[in-house]
């Protein structure tokens, strides 16, 4: 048989020992209808993998739409049970009130189709599972004609209702005025009481005083407990009162006609009915499993076929939802299985999480087998297999009479009649009960019987040959709960590869007991057995150092890494900030240059005074240069004269900058100002905010003439340092 069409069993005892009915207690809470509810808690694990992929997708798409815009309509309905029920019995009919229920829940279900089939392309699964129902108005439509919103037959629901109602306002009416007149006679006469009327069986009554009442015509319906006052309804009222009454029961007789035919019309809906009513209940579990999967952080992860088993960071749910009310931490685990590590054992020290994680892998296991989503690493990859076996918990069982042991005897021999290649099994304190040498060598044996089978498993033991077992078989591997070298606090957390120790006499020794005690105790066992424990312990405080190593290491490479980002990032912006230097150095060379050229000619000019021969100069100088020109388009040119613009602005800001930290720099150093230097002809000075060095060529009236050599300006005294004085 092929992966799909294989048959999955997870047995009854499974289901208790990792308490997943108590999971789908939490699930049913989010249901909205009472038989939505019901289904919920009587839910389990699908027989096949074809329906579990199925229903996961139904209840990931579902989840998918509390958080989008496109969200489902709403599912909520009254059962409709008993009415489908009355329906099915000949010449029977229904109230209003069923009516305006069986109209409430064809609305709903055709509303979520409707949807469902537009919103395909989100919602392709549930779309499909909607596709087979029949979407009709007819029953609404027909229903609405005859019955009004607030559950009564409508007037023109029949010609003859609709006369017979008439009648009965009128004859009303004539009740009411007969009654008014009556009313006033008897009350100017003053027959009647300070309360003058009442009402008696739904009728109107005068309220005449017990001395006047042969006085007035009527019915004596009734009177008061203490005797003074009698209740009559007046002759006249009586008259219309007896109309009325024939009235009613004819209307009451038509409405009856009404609703039979009515509930003939609807008869032949009734696998329709049934079709919806069950739509509407999966929906309403489908919606409660989502619902469960949004509070818990449930997803779908990847589900293979190749007995790959990876869960990462999976949380217990009842634990987790336990301790987010308490407002606690809970520890997530992780746990590989695949066919060269098929079988774990975890050991070491009590209340470290064994069983919890032992739990964690059987109930998530189950979880998504049922079609619920669990609460993991997106980039876990799980296996489904045929069976599921856990042997965990309390195995006395008081009412068959059997001791531990025994029951375990029978469980074991159950495990070997139904393990196989495609079975899980999880067993708790695998090999207690008995004795220690005995029941540790049954528990190998077992141990290996299942190993061979190519069964896929996790245990939990204190026995030290199975620790040895699992290190010496290849497909096998041991693992330990996590504990604190120091403290011997549980850290919650799986390590793979390595046994853990019992921490017996660490943990005794925590708790106070004498060390002369516990130093007798070690001396009354096996020498090689305390030898083998302590480097359990040992291996096992090593792990737990090289774990936390591990974690800093992994810290200060995240720094490392973060800063040389940084650097990087701050390189690539002063190599980009040295080519704008660059390109502006280039050009300002190239100008001095041109200037250069200019300045000869102009001297040569100034010397023979040739003019053709100086536009002849300066025309070569201009063709030179054009030359090494390249042919841009105008749109180009903007571009780089803004580009240079650009470049120029931010050196001059770097320059700007520079010269003010110069500036404060200079402020500092030179607290007490200078004596003014007495400048001379020939002296090399410079300007107090500039580099360039020149010497002055002549002074006059507080000004200066400064010859850089290419060329002279003339500047105040008071701007210019002395470099260098004249000899």
């Amino acid at each position: 048989m092929t992966g799909i069409q294989r048959m999955i069993n997870i047995h009854e005892k499974t289901l208790q020992d990792i308490e997943f009915y108590k999971v789908l207690g939490q699930v049913s809470e989010y249901c909205i209808t009472a038989l939505g509810k019901e289904k919920t808690l009587s839910v389990l694990p699908y027989s096949s993998k074809e329906m579990v992929v199925e229903a996961l997708h139904y209840t990931n798409e579902y989840l998918a739409s509390l958080h989008n815009e496109n969200r489902i309509p709403n599912h909520g309905f009254e059962p409709i049970t008993k009415e489908i029920q009355y329906l099915k019995i000949e010449n029977s009919f229904l109230e209003t009130s069923s009516f305006k229920k069986i109209a409430s829940i064809s609305q709903n279900c055709n509303e979520i189709i409707v949807f469902l089939k537009k919103f395909e392309e989100y919602y392709p699964t549930l779309s499909q599972f909607s596709s087979s129902i029949q979407v009709t108005k007819v029953l609404i439509e027909q229903i609405d004609a005859i019955i009004d919103r607030f559950g009564d037959v409508k007037d023109n629901a029949s010609n003859e209702l609709l006369s017979l109602r008439q009648s009965i306002n009128v004859i009303k009416g004539k009740i009411n005025q007969s009654f008014a007149s009556a009313l006033s006679t008897y009350s100017a006469l003053d027959y009647l009481d300070d309360i003058r009327e009442s009402v008696v069986d739904n009728k109107r009554v005068l309220a005449v005083k017990a001395m006047y009442r042969r006085k007035v015509k009527g019915a004596i319906l009734g009177g008061s407990k203490t005797g003074s006052i009698v209740y009559i309804e007046p002759e006249t009222t009586f008259r219309y009162t007896r109309e009325l009454n024939n009235l009613e029961f004819d209307e009451q007789e038509e409405v009856t006609r009404i609703l039979k035919q009515l509930t003939e019309f609807v008869r032949p809906y009734v696998s329709l009915l049934e079709q919806y009513q069950a739509f509407l209940t999966d929906i309403d579990v489908i919606s409660a499993k989502a619902k469960y999967a949004n509070a818990i952080n449930g997803i779908l992860p990847e589900i293979n076929n190749d007995k790959v088993y990876v869960l990462k960071n999976a949380y217990h749910p009842l634990l987790y939802v336990s301790n987010q009310k308490k407002k606690l931490k809970t520890y997530p685990q992780s746990i590989e299985l695949h066919s060269d590590n098929r079988i774990i054992v975890i050991s070491g020290p009590n209340a470290g999480g064994k069983s919890i994680t032992l739990k964690t892998v059987g109930l998530l296991q189950v979880m998504l087998q049922s079609g619920l989503l669990i609460p993991v690493h997106e980039r876990s990859n799980i296996c489904l297999f045929d069976r599921i076996l856990s042997d965990i918990g309390d195995n006395q069982s008081i009412e068959n009479h059997l001791s531990t042991y025994s029951y375990r005897l029978k469980q074991m021999n159950y495990f070997l009649k139904k393990c196989n290649k495609n079975t899980l099994f999880l067993i708790d304190e695998f090999g207690t009960g008995s004795d220690p040498e005995l029941g540790g060598a049954l528990a190998e044996t077992f141990l290996e019987e299942f190993y061979h089978r190519e069964a896929f498993g996790i245990i939990t033991t204190h026995y030290s040959n199975l620790k040895i077992l699992a290190n010496e078989l290849p497909f096998m591997q041991n693992a330990n709960m996590l504990f604190d070298e120091k403290s011997l606090e549980p850290m919650y957390k799986l390590a793979l590869g390595q046994a853990g120790s019992s921490f017996t006499f660490e943990v005794a020794q925590k708790n106070g007991i004498p060390y002369s005690l516990i130093n007798r105790a070690k001396k009354k066992i096996e020498r090689g057995k305390i030898r083998f424990d302590a480097t359990i312990a040992k291996l096992q405080k090593e792990r737990s150092k090289l774990e936390k190593t591990e974690q800093s290491l992994k810290l200060n490479e995240r720094k490392t890494q973060s800063e040389a980002e940084k650097l990087e990032e701050i390189n690539a912006k002063i190599q980009k900030k040295l080519e704008s230097y660059q390109e502006l150095y280039d050009s300002n060379q190239r100008l001095i240059y041109l200037g250069q050229k200019l300045n000869d000619l102009s001297e040569k000019y100034f010397d023979n005074k040739k003019k053709r021969e100086l536009m002849d100069e300066l025309f070569k100088l201009v063709q030179i240069e054009n030359s090494k020109r390249k042919k841009v388009s105008v749109k180009q040119k903007q571009i780089q004269k803004a580009k240079e613009k650009k470049v120029i602005k931010e050196a001059e800001k770097t320059v700007e900058v520079i010269r003010q930290k110069k500036k404060a720099a200079k402020k500092k150093v030179d607290a007490t100002p200078k004596p003014k230097p007495i400048f001379k002809v020939g002296d090399r000075v410079r300007l107090q905010d500039g580099r360039a060095v020149g010497s002055i060529d002549k002074l006059e009236k507080n000004k200066a003439v400064i010859n850089y050599g290419m060329f002279t300006t003339n500047v105040g005294v008071d701007q210019l340092e002395l470099v260098e004085a004249v000899k």
